[in-house]
């Protein structure tokens, strides 16, 4: 019994302290039956699939700021992750891609919001303006998850994103973003759910009607940038990594 009523008093301290979510390593793969392997690294069938690794675990090599050659402070290598913990601007890799997929994990703590940006251009006052984004959130906590068009896995404020794919705050969840001659698609925890064509008559009507419509370099760029979207809160991303298709 006095185990017991240790662990529960453990448990609720840490709940009372609020400074990051539950820790949980579990991986987050859209494959029930893939091998797990550690985090950051890559099996040698990825390596023979041509896939690499946006993300050591242990630095920020490869990453800047959004049009800044610096790292913004308050984004850093921590336990493994890519940790978003205060100060204040996005992140994009240093490197631009054109068609691709990328896979990576990521979790947020209670009304999180974060964002990963794809085809970004440089040069505009935020990466927003000219990058579409696969929206990370916590829908259950924060007032965004009310909507399908900025829930967790939506191209944000355009395609909207089923309910019940997105796992609670402080669990890992996998986020997969394939971008193949303007053909795009999210995939959030090994389900699809959102797919469009860049460009296409479809798109731009959508974009006519949304705010992205007083920034005509939105979504036009063929090549560009990823990024990581700085809202305010506390994020991490791990396993980032990346395979060319052209």
């Amino acid at each position: 019994m006095k185990a017991i009523l240790a662990t529960l008093s453990t448990v609720l301290c840490a709940a009372c302290s609020g400074a990051q979510p539950p820790e949980d390593d579990s991986l987050a793969s859209d494959d029930p039956g893939q091998e797990q392997v550690a985090p950051n690294t890559l099996t040698p069938e990825e390596h023979a699939a041509g896939w690499r690794l946006l993300f050591d675990g242990v630095s920020l090599d490869g990453w800047r700021g959004y049009d800044s050659e610096e790292v913004p402070e308050g984004w850093r290598a921590e336990d493994g992750t890519l940790h978003r913990f205060g100060g204040r601007g996005d992140i994009v890799t240093v490197e631009a891609f054109t068609d691709f997929e990328l896979s990576l994990e990521w979790k947020v703590g209670p009304a999180g919001n974060s964002g990963i940006m794809y085809l970004g251009a440089l040069g505009s006052r935020y990466m927003y303006h000219s990058a579409p984004e696969f929206q990370v959130l916590d829908d259950a906590g924060h007032a965004d998850g009310a909507d399908p068009l900025t829930s967790a896995g939506a191209n944000y404020g355009l395609h909207p994103a089923p309910r019940g794919v997105v796992r609670p705050a402080g669990e890992w969840n996998h986020a997969r973003i394939v971008v193949q001659d303007r053909r795009v698609e999210h995939l959030l925890n090994g389900q699809k759910v959102v797919e469009y064509v860049l460009g296409s008559p479809e798109w731009q009507e959508l974009v006519a009607g949304s705010k992205f419509t007083q920034w005509p370099e939105y979504g036009t760029a063929a090549t560009g940038h990823i990024g990581l979207q700085d809202h305010g809160d506390p994020v991490w991303y791990r396993n980032i990594k990346i395979r060319a298709l052209r």
